[in-house]
């Protein structure tokens, strides 16, 4: 199911987040939420999107006054693709944020 309040896709009647009950089938054009990264990370993450040709959708969390507070970098931005790329989007958060496991790296 699909909320259209959050963006994000889950498995209940309800949406897990905000508790909206008006849920949907995610429609392939359906912005959904694929992930909340710092400003320095989120801007990797929209260079690979462009690399793939997978469009997307950026909103800052924090606001202007608030990142002006405390600083741009620290800044945090949620980054919304089509629900019809979003499994594919999934693969590209998890191969460059996921922690390396042992043996992955060979040191001589």
């Amino acid at each position: 199911m699909y909320c259209d309040k959050c963006g994000i896709c889950f498995g209940a009647n309800y949406c897990p987040k905000c508790g909206n009950t008006n849920v949907c089938t995610p429609q392939p054009n359906d912005m959904c939420f694929l992930a909340e990264k710092e400003l320095l990370w989120s801007e990797m993450l929209e260079d690979v999107l462009r690399q793939n040709y997978i469009a997307f959708l950026t909103k800052k969390a924090l606001g202007i006054g608030m990142a002006l507070k405390v600083g741009p970098m620290r800044e945090s931005v949620r980054i919304y693709v089509p629900y019809c790329y979003l499994q594919e989007a999934k693969m590209i958060v998890e191969s460059l944020f996921s922690a390396p496991k042992d043996g992955d790296c060979d040191e001589n």
